[in-house]
């Protein structure tokens, strides 16, 4: 796997580089700032892209924009975003071309203590998944409105589809929940229904069920 890893803070992005090291990554390219970030990825292609949002010199979204621009044209490669807190509309906008192109995440940094949810969101993202922390599933799921077309999912559906947008597996949903992969199947069929989304390829599917859960939840 190889790297272009962007982070304003030194020590931080020292640390992150020892991290992609030790799961076995290839770090092409270590930078500080946006406009860096877009020279480095151009110049490499790597197979995944991991860059904070707030960057030098507005601090504000730098980051985002340029993961943004990534996405627009280099849509093979994978991208990460880390931020320091849960902002929904910034996952949001990430996320809104997510059935189109290699995998993308947004990861809290604290997660990045935690070095093994850190590696396997690193290789869900990579393998093409779409990866939500958990902590901002969970501030989608508080800040739903009456009228959220996702009221319509019973409790365990909305378990269910939280875990999606979290890059789960059905496998691993099953293993959380504790419940038959069958019964997995069952609910996100259910979740398809009720979503509106049409037959098709269920990856697709996956994709837009996790994208409405984005949009509407928050």
């Amino acid at each position: 796997m190889r790297v272009v890893l962007a982070e304003d803070s030194v020590l931080l992005r020292e640390g992150l580089v020892r991290l992609l090291e030790e799961t076995g990554a290839e770090v092409c390219a270590a930078v500080g700032d946006g406009t860096e970030l877009l020279a480095a990825v151009q110049e490499h292609v790597p197979d995944l892209l991991i860059t904070d949002v707030r960057m030098p010199p507005s601090h504000r979204d730098e980051g985002l924009k340029a993961a943004l621009d990534v996405r627009a044209r280099f849509p093979s490669v994978a991208i990460l975003v880390l931020s320091q807190y849960v902002e929904l509309s910034y996952a949001s906008e990430l996320l809104a071309g997510a059935s189109n192109g290699a995998g993308l995440g947004y990861l809290l940094k604290d997660r990045v203590a935690r070095f093994e949810d850190f590696a396997d969101a690193i290789r869900r993202v990579t393998a093409g998944a779409t990866v939500i922390d958990p902590e901002v599933v969970s501030a989608l799921l508080t800040n739903r409105t009456a009228t959220d077309p996702l009221n319509t999912l019973s409790p365990r559906e909305s378990q269910v589809l939280g875990l999606m947008a979290q890059g789960l597996t059905n496998a691993g949903i099953a293993k959380t929940l504790v419940i038959s992969a069958g019964a997995v199947e069952k609910h996100i069929s259910a979740i398809f229904i009720k979503l509106g989304l049409q037959p098709g390829a269920d990856d697709h599917r996956r994709v837009l069920a996790v994208l409405s859960f984005l949009q509407h939840g928050g």
